[in-house]
């Protein structure tokens, strides 16, 4: 997957389809082995968007504590 932005709730179904696809143990042996190297790209895929997520957030935080808000002028003359 090389897309920068994904779509992280569709990777994780397509994720889940795959393992239940591969659970039943009915596939061949090659297409087993291509939709288990499909289901770890898709797993570093959903990894790194929430890692990305998480400093995101991090980031945000951080910004917040350093800020300084200047009170409110409340005179109503």
């Amino acid at each position: 997957m090389t897309e920068k932005n994904i779509n992280l709730e569709q990777s994780l179904k397509d994720l889940e389809s795959l393992v239940a696809e591969l659970e039943t143990g009915e596939l061949p042996l090659e297409e087993a082995m291509k939709k288990f190297e499909n289901g770890i790209k898709l797993t570093r895929a959903c990894q790194t968007a929430l890692k990305e997520a998480e400093q995101k957030v991090e980031i945000l935080l951080n910004d917040s504590k350093t800020e300084v808000f200047a009170p409110l002028d409340n005179d109503s003359d």
